[in-house]
């Protein structure tokens, strides 16, 4: 017989049509995710929660306590401190959830689209009011994309801290490392916080003067002519 500590469970991610499109439930499960679902289909919700994504682990009791951890971390975005409930878009809190499974041997990570799972490159995100499908996202910032090396430093824009290139998609500071986006996050000043705590890092950082997110428009404008 298994020991309880090896046994399989689940992180999901549960959006809610009734909800603001920046709310999501994240919670764990020792069943199949869509059996959790719909014990959360009552009264109290309007509609029926939609499973965003899950992580499967074995080591799932921990990894719902890390995400919560790191989103409380990030600012106050728990809708209330005893509820499960989170005020960050979805996308934020998978990228998330994807940091968390880079670190287990077990982790099996999965999207879904109308309750359905479904391959990464397949996911497609809809603007809610026009059902209109989005464009399909750009691959995740990486140094590498821009020609900027490991070791170079780099501006904060909101407050001038500098920091460093650790990794294609790290930084550091003060011997910590971080990634772009939970690092705006973290360290942008509260009187420029928006209200998702959702941020897009490229946007907030530059080198050798230049906005990373512009120089990967110039990178990818120069690609498009030459093809």
């Amino acid at each position: 017989m298994k020991k309880c500590e090896d046994q399989q469970g689940y992180v999901y991610i549960l959006t809610n049509p009734s909800f603001r499109e920046d709310w999501v439930k994240i919670g764990k499960s020792s069943r199949p995710v869509d059996v959790r679902s719909k014990e959360l289909d009552n009264t109290a919700v309007p509609l029926p929660f939609e499973i965003y994504a899950t992580l499967q682990t074995s080591k799932y009791d921990i990894v719902e306590k890390k995400i919560h951890k790191q989103i409380d971390r990030l600012t106050d975005l728990r809708i209330r401190q005893n509820r499960e409930f989170f005020n960050i878009q979805p996308e934020l809190a998978f990228e998330i959830l994807k940091d968390e499974a880079s670190l287990l041997d077990d982790a099996i990570v999965t999207r879904y689209q109308n309750n359905m799972p479904v391959k990464e490159d397949e996911f497609i995100e809809y603007d809610d009011e026009n059902k209109v499908p989005h464009k399909k996202p750009k691959p995740n910032f990486k140094f590498s994309m821009v020609n900027i090396p490991i070791g170079a430093t780099l501006v904060f824009i909101p407050t001038g801290i500098t920091v460093k290139v650790a990794s294609d998609n790290q930084i550091e500071y003060e011997g910590r490392i971080y990634k772009l986006s939970p690092f705006v996050g973290t360290f942008m000043p509260a009187e420029k916080r928006n209200t998702s705590g959702a941020y897009q890092g490229p946007k907030y950082f530059t080198y050798n003067g230049k906005i990373l997110s512009d120089l990967r428009q110039e990178v990818e404008s120069q690609e498009t002519e030459e093809e």
